[in-house]
């Protein structure tokens, strides 16, 4: 049995429909991470890493985040990365060099591990989580960014190379 309906009422339903569908789609595709900007976030330096930033880290999708001189990867997050942090200068923490830069390897909260530049101005610190993606990868495809935007006054007097 069909139910007559005017052609104003037909036309605001679909509309209706229409905007609910559209919004729906958008935020499906990828919400936002809410990610902590760090205290030197808006150096011009952390905005010449930021446009260098690759679409995909080991395999896994650029995603907006909603924190200036941030970025994530991964959905669930698997990589995160955020620019602005005070230069580390000394550390007893293993120094590795990766695509040219030296980091700092904090395994301290494993599987999730954290590096840091060691050296640069302002530093930068990549988060991974190793049950989903691979330290080596990601800084390997990070490293580039972080390497032209940001100076380099110190390297790590034996960093492990990889």
């Amino acid at each position: 049995m069909r139910f007559p309906i005017s052609a104003f009422k037909q036309r605001v339903l679909t509309a209706a429909l229409t905007g609910l569908c559209l919004i729906t789609g958008l935020t499906g595709c990828s919400q936002t991470v809410s990610l902590e900007a760090a205290p030197d976030s808006n150096n011009p330096a952390c905005a010449a890493v930021s446009v260098r930033l690759p679409d995909s880290v080991d395999g896994n999708q650029q995603r907006p985040t909603d924190a200036q001189a941030t970025s994530a990867w991964g959905s669930p997050v698997r990589v995160i990365l955020r620019c602005g942090l005070p230069e580390v200068k000394a550390s007893t923490l293993l120094c590795t060099t990766i695509g040219g830069v030296d980091w700092l390897v904090d395994p301290s909260k494993a599987p999730s591990y954290r590096f840091i530049t060691f050296g640069r101005k302002p530093a930068t610190e990549i988060i991974v989580d190793y049950k989903h993606a691979s330290g080596v990868s990601s800084l390997d495809a990070l490293s580039q960014a972080v390497a032209e935007g940001t100076l380099v006054d110190r390297r790590c007097s034996t960093p492990v190379a990889k």
